[in-house]
């Protein structure tokens, strides 16, 4: 395809989610012309984002719907906890201390905050709740940015690029060249592309390939193209391609698009079984806002992909209810025989959990005294005897949120050839989460480095188009 099709902005923004909103929101403030390439049709707009509720910030006293105060060095240990140490410790503190910026910017553009609901995870000192959702705070960045002058294109997945020396020269819709003098990629990961989880996940044992039994939380068009095509361009990458925010989900849930309605929040009050009707992990390890991305992960790798979390009647009213009902039984031996686990081992499973909690006082907003003794996987805390009927089951299958290999990126957002930044190719969000998020996960983060980085990453696009001749720092 010759040039004649090909049209010039300052800056081109692939992705339509809320890192590629908040870049192309930067850029455009910043004086940069901007054209945003969106891949959803208009209906299917925001990706990922559509599904989120909150973001993680640092603040250091009580702001509006945020109580207390959750400092620096608290969201540090708390990253560094989730990940294990497997992050990148000088873009981890800018994510966290510019998180605690966003919010007047974001209530500019539209977004409007409100109290954390009861029932969501203890998270009114930590985040701060999106009022209407992600969905809300998706279309108030879409009108702004239209408001701005903002080009929009749906409909429009981009599938190669033309980069000369690590530098963007041109992305390519289908046939149309489309020349930017900037770009910024922020179009998600790889987490819809089965063929590619399949590959990274590999065989198991018993000669399953697990990520054939994974729901896709968010969007189906998250198929990690241009991660690709950033990998055959010689690209840095970094992250671990099995490693993503992978969640425990109603193993009724759709095949995309279940969001946050379809996650089973009762894991921490009760015990989680597999197909063999046996404990796998320890439900009571932390607080469940810190823990509850682990649980994809182990279900995942448990026979079948397939796990039940069991609850009794003395934990109605303590979590937030799935969508789904749960199979309700008044018997042990009933429930193991609706769910098709073998009623022996069950009851047995139950009955050596029962008996080795220890009398404490439950409180499940705290790390309490209720744990077990004597038990393999031991529980923690909040370990109740399940001994009050009715009792009821949920079907657990791993949902897979979104990936963490990405591109790996200074502190300017700038993407790598080589350990050099390209001075004017940008990432943010999902397709650099990795270098935060090498594993693990903790809720709202996803959100603070989308933003924040995102923001980085339009400020800099924008900057290197306006501001000719100016070095780029952090090679």
């Amino acid at each position: 395809m010759s040039d004649n099709n090909s049209r010039t902005v300052d800056v081109l923004v692939i992705g339509g989610g809320n890192a590629a909103l908040c870049a192309a929101l930067m850029a455009r403030e910043a004086g940069a012309t901007v054209l945003l390439l969106e891949a959803a049709p208009r209906e299917y707009r925001g990706g990922n984002s559509s599904h989120t509720r909150n973001l993680r910030c640092m603040h250091d006293a009580p702001q509006d719907v945020l109580t207390e105060a959750y400092p620096e060095e608290e969201f540090w240990q708390d990253l560094l906890k989730v990940t294990g140490g497997n992050t990148n410790e000088q873009l981890a503190r800018l994510a966290i201390r510019e998180s605690s910026q966003c919010r007047a910017w974001m209530r500019k553009h539209g977004v409007h905050f409100q109290a954390s609901l009861s029932g969501t995870l203890q998270l009114s000192r930590t985040n701060a709740f999106f009022m209407g959702g992600g969905k809300a705070l998706v279309n108030a960045y879409y009108r702004s940015a239209e408001a701005l002058g903002v080009q929009i294109r749906y409909e429009s997945p981009v599938d190669r690029m033309d980069i000369v020396d690590g530098q963007f020269q041109a992305a390519w819709v289908g046939g149309e060249r489309i020349a930017a003098k900037a770009c910024v990629m922020a179009a998600g990961g790889f987490e819809s592309n089965r063929q590619w989880l399949r590959e990274a996940w590999g065989q198991n044992a018993d000669g399953e390939w697990p990520a054939d039994n994974f729901a896709i939380r968010g969007t189906r068009f998250n198929q990690g193209v241009l991660l690709k095509a950033m990998m055959n361009a010689g690209a840095d990458f970094i992250g671990d391609p099995s490693q993503s925010h992978c969640v425990a989900v109603d193993a009724r849930a759709p095949l995309y698009d279940g969001g946050i309605c379809t996650r089973i929040d009762c894991v921490s009050l009760g015990i989680v079984v597999n197909k063999f009707a046996r404990r796998f992990y320890d439900e009571g390890e932390d607080f469940w806002p810190k823990r509850y991305a682990i649980w994809g992960r182990l279900v995942a790798q448990q026979p079948g992909q397939v796990g039940y979390s069991i609850i009794d009647a003395k934990a109605i009213g303590r979590f937030m209810p799935p969508v789904f009902p749960g199979t309700q039984a008044d018997t042990l031996e009933d429930l193991a025989r609706q769910l098709g686990l073998d009623e022996a081992t069950f009851v047995q499973t139950v009955s050596d959990y029962n008996a080795a909690c220890q009398a404490g006082t439950f409180d499940h907003t705290v790390l309490d005294d209720c744990h077990t003794e004597g038990l393999v996987p031991a529980k923690a805390h909040w370990a109740l005897p399940i001994n009050k009927a009715p009792f009821y089951a949920y079907p657990l299958k791993p949902g897979i949120t979104f990936t963490y290999l990405g591109l790996k990126i200074n502190d300017q957002a700038a993407v790598h050839f080589a350990g050099k930044p390209s001075r004017n190719l940008f990432v943010a969000g999902e397709m650099m989460a990795g270098n935060v998020l090498g594993k693990g996960y903790t809720a709202g983060v996803g959100m603070t480095i989308g933003t924040v980085f995102g923001r980085i990453a339009g400020t800099q696009a924008a900057k290197s188009v306006l501001e000719k001749g100016v070095e780029h720092a952090g090679a």
